[in-house]
């Protein structure tokens, strides 16, 4: 019997639990002449706001043992290109979709996702709150509960998809901000976001990045993630969906096990373009020589 692989998340089903994650795959059309779109359980686009971003100044991406961290800025053209193009172009695929919305004010989360909100093609969204809080003196909106449940609340009260948190891993308990998006109204976790991270060019004795800080992704996060997805999973009832330094079946597999219904693949995708498909017949292939028919059985399985 060739085991179950599909997921239920907030009522939306997924063929399997694998999806990418924001900001690692565009829209998907980059990649499309790689690997098929529909495979995956969702694509989950990079993240857009209601106007364009320009990002913050080059050099944005340096590599570091394990891993790589970049300081983008949240680079995006705004909701009406990003509507005309890149929803356009998944209208050609069977595949879940999951829209990353980022935003510097509560106004400015509100307009973008009332716009979402008009269109068919979405079929849940994924916001954003490592954002900076441009009315709090820059500081992000997941950093503290009580902006957390109010951001969520915000959202939830104007969307028609479900809504996804997603959460960052740079505050001192995160069960507490998981407690607050699901006093909020959440749907769903997605976690962990980037670590903060900074590295120095000892050759030119200054920052490898021209913003000084950036967002540590990659293996080396990968343990913390898993440790924060099971803490998650003991303090909250709502579906998360794992992520951090996936690149392998394995990896997955315990994202799963610690309480995530599904994972999100996203540094693994800059070295291997096929990482996700890899990982989608890796945990068939678990499943088969364990004899295990369905990948729900898994879910949490780990206490």
């Amino acid at each position: 019997m060739t085991p179950n692989l599909s997921v239920d998340l907030c009522g939306v089903t997924l063929k399997n639990p694998v999806m990418v994650a924001s900001g690692t795959f565009g829209a998907g059309e980059e990649f499309s002449q790689f690997l098929d779109l529909n495979r995956l359980g969702a694509v989950v686009t990079k993240g857009v706001a209601s106007v364009p971003w320009p990002g913050n100044p080059t050099p944005r991406i340096c590599e570091t043992p394990s891993g790589m961290l970049n300081a983008i800025g949240l680079q995006n053209p705004g909701y009406e290109v990003f509507a005309k193009r890149d929803l356009k172009f998944l209208e050609n695929y069977d595949t879940k979709v999951i829209v990353n919305v980022c935003g510097h004010s509560v106004e400015e989360y509100i307009d973008c996702v009332e716009k979402l909100s008009e269109e068919s093609r979405p079929d849940m969204l994924e916001i954003n709150i490592s954002c900076p809080n441009v009315r709090e003196g820059g500081i992000a909106f997941g950093t503290s509960p009580e902006g957390v449940e109010k951001i969520t609340e915000a959202v939830k009260r104007v969307a028609r998809q479900p809504v996804i948190m997603k959460l960052s891993p740079n505050v001192t308990d995160i069960t507490q901000i998981a407690k607050a998006a699901e006093a909020g109204g959440a749907d769903a976790l997605s976690m962990i976001n980037t670590m903060t991270g900074m590295k120095i060019d000892i050759r030119r004795r200054t920052f490898a990045l021209a913003n000084r800080t950036g967002g540590l992704s990659g293996p080396a996060i990968h343990p913390v993630a898993v440790r924060m997805v099971w803490q998650c999973a003991q303090a909250v009832k709502i579906p998360i969906i794992g992520m951090g330094g996936i690149a392998s079946a394995e990896d997955a597999l315990e994202m799963i096990m610690a309480g995530a219904s599904a994972v999100s693949v996203g540094t693994a995708n800059f070295h291997d373009q096929t990482a996700t498909l890899q990982i989608i017949d890796g945990i068939q292939q678990y499943l088969e020589e364990n004899n295990i028919e369905d990948i729900r059985e898994l879910i949490g399985c780990v206490k």
